[in-house]
């Protein structure tokens, strides 16, 4: 594959919800839409309904959290697909828990998951952007980066890290041609998790009560295409009648 004729969109994170809605976004682009999780099989329908939407995309068995598998990753996409572009991290790891019986076990993979494999993924492709001076880094972020509520001290802990850690990265980047960015997404997102879950904010949905991940992926999309004499760091996202 001639990759100076390609340009890739790497999503570590792309689950059937806002991951996939924004690798498909950039697909619709031209974009080669690199998606990741921990198994391959399950990236084989959005892999699929990609590529019959007419786009191109390839799945990346890979753990975040795991420093080989993502130098591996970086590397494997920049030689046989293209210069990644766009990096999305998109690890959720939201895990409600008391603080009086939070593990220390639970408490570190979430972090892990949250925070410090965004570190991985995007040192790494920092590294390959800062030598093309260009490069979009997005990382998703929550509520829980912004206010710590009862019961996720783990993961409030991790969302706030990794806020902080985008933070750095932009001041540090930004310099360098590199538009790092954090979006907030404060709400329900349309996912079967919520409809199983949450039936009574579900049902919200028919008041646009929830977030719409296809219009979540429209935002990252507009981050990335944004001119540099005008960049966003910082974006929250959440439905008309969410209180914050």
């Amino acid at each position: 594959m001639e990759t100076s004729k390609n340009k890739a969109a790497l999503v570590i994170g792309a689950g059937d919800a806002t991951g996939g809605a924004i690798a498909r976004r950039f697909a619709r682009e031209g974009y080669i839409a690199c998606v990741t999780r921990r198994s391959a099989d399950k990236l084989q329908p959005l892999v699929e309904a990609i590529r019959a939407e007419g786009g191109r995309a390839q799945g990346f068995a890979s753990d975040a959290r795991k420093e080989d598998d993502v130098i591996k990753l970086v590397d494997d996409i920049e030689r046989d697909v293209g210069p990644i572009e766009v990096m999305v991290f998109n690890i959720g790891a939201n895990v409600p828990s008391s603080i009086l019986e939070e593990t220390a076990r639970k408490y570190f993979k979430i972090w892990e998951m949250a925070c410090f494999s965004g570190f991985l993924a995007g040192r790494e492709v920092a590294k390959r952007m800062v030598t093309r001076g260009r490069g979009t880094i997005l990382f998703t972020g929550a509520t829980a980066g912004m206010r710590g509520a009862a019961n996720f001290a783990a993961f409030a802990g991790a969302k706030h890290a990794l806020r902080a850690l985008a933070q750095s990265m932009a001041r540090e980047l930004g310099p360098k041609g590199i538009h790092v960015a954090h979006v907030v997404v404060d709400g329900a997102i349309d996912t079967a998790f919520i409809r199983e879950n949450f039936p009574e904010r579900y049902a919200l949905k028919d008041q646009d009560g929830i977030l719409n991940p296809e219009h979540i992926a429209e935002n990252y999309w507009y981050l990335h295409t944004q001119p540099r004499d005008a960049w966003t760091h910082e974006l929250d996202l959440r439905p008309w009648i969410e209180r914050w």
